[in-house]
């Protein structure tokens, strides 16, 4: 699944990190007739890996129209989602439906098959003239000249040339390292454990975002795009730790015998507990997920550009990995675009423009990334807050019907810059207008 270079066209962008983010930049740059050369370190047979991020906000609806990436293929599986859910002590304490009452955007959080929907991408992307794709190859270092980037090294040997390469490679950057931006972390109160549960039966979730914290733990949990349901429970983290071998919850430790159907359907309420031990056979073990957050101190270097989780690990709280990285994509590809659109007089003027490009999408896109995070910690400050305050707990619980209408008008309130973003970007209408009319 790759591509000899287009006659006449060597890559004038190689991107590294088949991604949401990379994989869009990509398609953008090559439907645009901008050379661009993707390459990815998994194998085709690789992409269908669990627990990619589902949900697309409508900030980052509105970075895929931007980017003339609306409507979503209709052959990629996708939900909207129909609303919010918090239950305390097995009672519900409030439930929004989407999309949330005052919001300016016309539609829905959507969630996603996104390996389905990279497939789609990337087949479209073989077919460019302008695109050549490498899948199942690795990037295993940069080429630098004179304290610049010029290209990279890939483990097959290969060495691929160019006067740009956009880091697109994850969080644990391989070439944010190498180009010894260092990763300044915020640190992370909590790790997770991901589940799916395909069980035979329609779950009782109703479409909604369920979140539920009771005495012996918190967790969340959502009908998939693609079949069955997702969970993820909610782990403090200890010094040094990992999620893979540490207890599941300092506040309230639970015996490791206590099968794992049993401890979600135990803080869950009625419906949704019987449902969960009817299907429990259908649990699939744990994937142990670390959160990490962070800021790289640059996002770039002369030559170089770090994109989506490269430059800045998002915490998995309102899901805005997937929705920053398309963010990142639409802000990078605008202003390559430009730069690359007048032909460069000479080597070096086409250096310095792509250099200043690289400082305008830090300068645009690192704001957002930074308030967010913030506004991430502040969730997760909240809901570890719960699960340890039994008290309080408790006593939200006893009062949902006279405290639920004003704790929910106050999470909306919260909720609208992880839904909406803090910037506008060129070329979107009204966060998602296209896929409100799809719809």
């Amino acid at each position: 699944m790759s591509r000899s270079d287009p006659p006449g066209h060597p890559a004038a962008i190689v991107i590294v990190g088949g991604g949401p983010g990379g994989t869009s930049l990509a398609l953008r740059l090559a439907r645009a007739g901008q050379a661009v050369t993707l390459v990815e370190a998994s194998a085709p047979e690789r992409l269908d890996r669990q627990f990619r991020g589902e949900a697309l906000m409508p900030h980052g609806l509105a970075a895929l129209e931007a980017m003339g990436l609306l409507p979503l293929p209709a052959a990629v599986p996708q939900r909207p989602l129909a609303g919010w859910r918090f239950v305390l002590e097995q009672r519900e304490l409030f439930r929004l439906a989407e999309p949330l009452e005052g919001s300016p955007s016309a539609i829905p959080c959507t969630l996603i098959s996104q390996p389905a929907l990279l497939r789609h991408w990337l087949h479209e992307l073989q077919s460019l003239p302008a695109a050549r794709v490498l899948l199942g190859v690795r990037a295993s270092g940069l080429l630098l000249n004179g304290g610049r980037v010029r290209g990279v090294q890939l483990a097959d040997g290969q060495t691929l040339e160019a006067p740009l390469v956009v880091a697109a490679d994850g969080r644990g950057s391989r070439l944010r390292q190498q180009a010894g931006l260092t990763l300044r972390r915020a640190g992370s109160p909590i790790d997770l454990l991901w589940f799916r549960l395909d069980g035979h039966d329609p779950s009782p979730l109703e479409g909604c975002f369920t979140t539920v914290v009771g005495p012996t733990g918190l967790f969340s949990a959502f009908d998939s795009a693609g079949g069955g349901v997702q969970l993820g429970w909610v782990l403090d983290r200890q010094p040094g730790d990992h999620p893979s071998d540490r207890d599941h919850g300092r506040s309230a430790p639970l015996d490791h015998a206590t099968p794992w159907a049993e401890r979600f359907a135990a803080l869950s309420p009625p419906s949704l507990a019987a449902w969960l031990r009817a299907s429990a056979a259908s649990l699939q073990e744990p994937v142990p997920l670390r959160v990490e957050v962070g800021q790289a101190e640059r996002w770039w270097r002369p030559g170089l550009l770090l994109l989506g989780d490269a430059a800045h690990p998002m915490s998995p709280v309102r899901a805005q990995g997937i929705n920053l990285a398309l963010r990142d994509a639409c802000t990078a590809a605008e202003e390559l675009l430009a730069t690359l659109s007048p032909a460069a007089e000479s080597d070096e003027s086409l250096e310095q423009a792509l250099d200043g490009a690289l400082e305008r999408i830090e300068a645009r896109r690192r704001p957002e990334s930074e308030a967010l995070q913030h506004l991430q910690a502040e969730e997760t400050r909240r809901g570890t807050l719960l699960r340890h305050q039994g008290g309080l707990r408790r006593a939200l619980a006893l009062a949902a019907p006279l405290l639920g209408p004003p704790v929910a008008q106050r999470w909306r309130q919260q909720q609208a810059p992880l839904r909406l973003g803090l910037t506008t970007l060129t070329g979107a209408s009204d966060q998602g207008g296209s896929l409100a009319r799809q719809q």
